[in-house]
């Protein structure tokens, strides 16, 4: 069972981020304030459950949270900020848009840069052991996968359903401007090396040797 705060007596927001480590699409973060009472058997680190069960705890977190939103950083701004950062600044987004303001702070993971002078703590895996981070990687993860089946349904030619997990797949088949996806330039240079990718003469990335089916985590 998750811890339900690490500090008690203090308003605690959780917080947690999701797409991280994807080549497309802004990376989202979430922070959560939980009542005291809380409680959820269901509720892990978002890794861990199901798609469907993801849903089903949305709306669950949603209505007994003191307070909790949503941030992100899209790829022009993560090419500026590089994604670290911009992980964290998603986070920070999401702190100003709480309705409470929290008197501590707990992150997944073990980055994070001050928010408004509030204390804070990173817990590696941190996730798999608050109810608030827990929370707030569900809320993440949920939220940035219907960006991106709103993405896919706007980009069909580039891969089917799975566009919203953590990686994109390209066909050999012809398909337009690889540069029209919302992936930053540091991914571009990647793709244009590792797949030997060349440019048209009208600025269209064209495949070299390009396999049947190629996947990128």
């Amino acid at each position: 069972m998750l811890l339900h705060n690490l500090k008690r007596g203090v308003i605690e927001a959780g917080c947690d981020e999701a797409g991280r480590g994807c080549l497309a699409g802004p990376v989202f973060a979430a922070a959560v304030i939980l009542p005291e009472d809380f409680y959820s058997e269901l509720l892990n680190d978002s890794k861990k459950l199901t798609e469907r069960q993801r849903y089903e705890l949305r709306p669950v977190i949603e209505e007994a949270a003191i307070a909790w939103a949503v941030g992100s950083y899209d790829h022009i701004e993560i090419d500026k900020v590089n994604i670290l950062n911009a992980s964290i600044f998603s986070m920070h987004r999401a702190l100003d848009q709480l309705s409470v303001l929290p008197e501590h702070i707990i992150v997944d993971g073990n980055r994070f840069k001050p928010y408004k002078n509030i204390p804070y703590i990173t817990v590696i895996k941190g996730d798999g052991k608050y109810l608030s981070i827990a929370a707030a990687s569900v809320l993440a993860k949920t939220y940035r996968d219907d960006f991106m089946l709103a993405l896919h349904e706007e980009y069909p030619e580039y891969g089917g359903t799975r566009i919203k997990d953590t990686r994109l797949l390209f066909t050999a088949a012809p398909y337009p401007n690889l540069v029209l996806l919302p992936i930053t330039a540091r991914v571009l240079n990647y793709l244009r090396r590792s797949c030997q990718l060349i440019l048209g003469k009208k600025g269209e990335i064209k495949p070299r040797r390009f396999p049947k089916t190629f996947g990128v985590l």
